[in-house]
């Protein structure tokens, strides 16, 4: 869910051009993409074990999935369908010193469950007799279906929007990552991407992390001398005083021309200056972009989303061909569908 309103702010970024790679949100923004790759993946692998008659992974994966979820709703009040992002902005509100405590030692518990699912399922001989060579692609008909995500990796395709300069988005191009591929293209090779992707991001994690830690330590003189020693709080404290004026106590709520401007800019929303524009990021399933004609009002004239769902439900019928009928829940499990997209 967070990965799809990055979409749609890069999008209006891009039409503002006021795009920033090194501002603290954009750092945060990527810490929560991560988080909802685990979110997504966990969900991904441990039904479809589930599918195949694996039953143990779904209750380390859920039980990962609702601290995740908490995170959500401790910044935004929904545990789904979050309004975290904003253009140029996220909701400051939330966050905290114990937030950012909690989070990284969720990295630090998650990345222990992620070994035991990985042990569970690739020690499995029958886990592994149902994945391996089933639903196999060839990159002539990955590219012909325009899949993308861990479905075009698996056969051997680096396409990654993240690692791209030209395409790359937020502060993934400052960090240390890692991408995988497979050989086969086969239901397996898409589960191995999965995992890894997985641990991949709780690396990513410890990273934004680390630079949080950082940016904190070269701003804490803003503060004062007394909070040195608690470096999140105070700088997160510090941010979230100064946005809002609070630092004299003077915010949105005790002031009527905060009051006024806060209401207008909620009611009337951004003027976006016309233009046409198409911005993707790697969500978790793939290659999610969003176009958007503006006329210059508040309001886009037209906005088409592109989910990776629809794309990759038409190239079933080539993944199918010579397999038994009990493969096709192998086959569609590993693609990681959400049926509601493809009905959209």
């Amino acid at each position: 869910m967070m990965a799809q309103e990055h979409a749609f702010c890069i999008a209006i970024e891009s039409l503002l051009k006021t795009t920033s790679y090194t501002a603290l949100y954009v750092q945060i923004r990527v810490l929560f993409d991560e988080l909802t790759r685990i979110l997504n993946h966990l969900l991904a692998i441990s039904t479809h074990s589930l599918d195949v008659g694996n039953m143990a992974p779904v209750f380390w994966a859920f039980e990962e999935r609702e601290r995740i979820m908490e995170f959500y709703e401790r910044v935004s009040g929904a545990r789904m369908h979050a309004a975290f992002y904003r253009p140029n902005d996220i909701d400051w509100t939330g966050l905290n010193y114990q937030f950012f405590l909690d989070v990284s030692i969720f990295a630090r518990d998650c990345f222990k469950s992620l070994t035991e699912i990985f042990a569970v399922l690739t020690t499995n001989r029958i886990w592994k007799s149902r994945l391996v060579n089933v639903g196999s692609l060839n990159m002539t008909d990955a590219y012909t279906y325009g899949v993308s995500g861990p479905i075009i990796r698996s056969v051997g395709v680096k396409k990654d929007i993240r690692f791209l300069k030209s395409e790359s988005y937020s502060h993934y191009w400052f960090l240390s990552i890692h991408g995988y591929l497979g050989k086969r293209g086969d239901s397996y090779d898409r589960f191995l991407i999965r995992m890894r992707e997985m641990y991949e991001s709780v690396s990513i994690i410890f990273q934004i992390l680390s630079n949080l830690t950082l940016i904190t330590n070269e701003n804490v003189s803003l503060i004062s001398e007394k909070n040195k020693k608690t470096s999140f709080f105070s700088f997160f404290d510090f941010v979230y005083l100064n946005k809002f004026k609070s630092l004299n106590f003077n915010t949105k709520y005790n002031s009527m021309e905060s009051l006024i401007n806060h209401f207008k800019y909620y009611s009337e929303g951004i003027k976006v200056p016309k233009g046409f524009i198409y911005k993707a990021v790697e969500a978790p399933k793939g290659e999610f972009g969003v176009s958007i004609i503006s006329d210059g009002s508040a309001i886009p004239y037209r906005c088409k989303i592109r989910t990776p769902a629809y794309h990759h439900i038409q190239v079933m019928p080539r993944l199918v061909q010579g397999h038994f009928f009990a493969d096709l829940v192998t086959v569609l499990g590993s693609q990681d569908i959400v049926f509601g997209d493809v009905d959209r």
